[in-house]
């Protein structure tokens, strides 16, 4: 069976720092698992965070932990690599499976959108609206869709001609682009329709329930605007960092040649591990429930 290998040229000075990236990367990769478990353990085993926005929150931290787990294991490996490559199945899987779980980012983010639309907009309806059947479906299409979408364009690629065996990046992302030797206009037509049906409807939709919501709860009364606050902000700072992101990784593949290498790659790390830390720290700080939940978990050890 003949397997091709795609080299992985992003690296920055590798022979001289790779014991220093490794050991940066693999404490990253240790705090994004600690952190994330720990804020979805504590969801778990306490009934009163049995809650749609909760479900949302914890499903959100697995998320995380599903990116990272997708990066981290194989860049760690390069590190003490003498050399960087991979195979090109298996660098269409990790496209696949960092695509499939960046989108669902944003359809989890919606769904939290609408479950906090309801909760302030229309409280009385709200055990009604968001049910444990609503919440199930919102969760099998954050985790299903996204998937079913990226498989396509990934399976189009299997069998394309290469041209190119050098990725200008340290994983497998949407830069495999410029490894076909012929780009197909249907597939990419299809990754624009992907594009608007996973990111920019779903982060159109969200910018739109928070607005009704901030119109709404700035004509309410100052407990509505003080649970606005509360339970909104860290979901917003949560959007704004990942589109951040997230555009970022779009963007950066049409400035192929534009872009200096260093700051590539510094770029790069930082996507890796800022929005994976930023959704435990904001959530276990910002959420009321969980925050009073961790304390008391951190009390406890130190206690001991």
């Amino acid at each position: 069976m003949n397997i091709t290998y795609i080299s992985l040229d992003g690296h920055v000075e590798l022979q001289k720092y790779r014991y220093l990236y490794f050991l940066i990367m693999l404490t990253g990769y240790i705090l994004i698992l600690s952190c994330n478990s720990t804020i979805v353990y504590l969801i778990v085993i306490h009934k009163n965070l049995h809650e749609p926005m909760y479900m949302f929150i914890a499903s959100l931290l697995i998320n995380s932990i599903i990116f990272s787990t997708v990066i981290y294991p194989k860049l760690l490996t390069d590190f003490l690599s003498e050399k960087q490559i991979v195979s090109y199945q298996f660098c269409l899987m990790q496209v696949f499976s960092f695509y499939s779980s960046s989108c669902s980012e944003y359809l989890l983010l919606a769904a939290m959108a609408f479950d906090r639309y309801v909760s302030i907009c229309k409280p009385l309806h709200y055990h009604s609206i968001m049910t444990k059947r609503t919440v199930i479906i919102f969760l099998l299409l954050a985790w299903f869709v996204p998937p079913c979408h990226i498989v396509v364009p990934v399976i189009g690629r299997a069998n394309a001609m290469l041209c190119s065996f050098s990725l200008k990046a340290i994983f497998c992302n949407n830069s495999v682009n410029y490894l076909f030797c012929v780009a197909s206009k249907a597939l990419m037509t299809y990754g624009l329709v992907v594009l608007f049906n996973l990111a920019l409807f779903p982060m159109l939709f969200i910018l739109f329930t928070y607005t009704v919501i901030i119109i709404v709860a700035s004509r309410s009364c100052r407990e509505v605007r003080r649970k606005a606050a509360q339970t909104c902000l860290p979901h917003l700072l949560v959007l704004i960092n990942y589109s951040c992101l997230f555009s970022y990784d779009m963007i950066i593949v049409r400035l192929e040649s534009n872009i200096s290498k260093t700051v590539r790659f510094v770029m790069t790390v930082q996507m890796m591990m800022c929005n994976p830390l930023f959704n435990p720290i904001i959530y276990g700080l910002k959420i009321k429930e969980i925050y009073k939940h961790l304390r008391q978990l951190f009390y406890k050890v130190g206690v001991k």
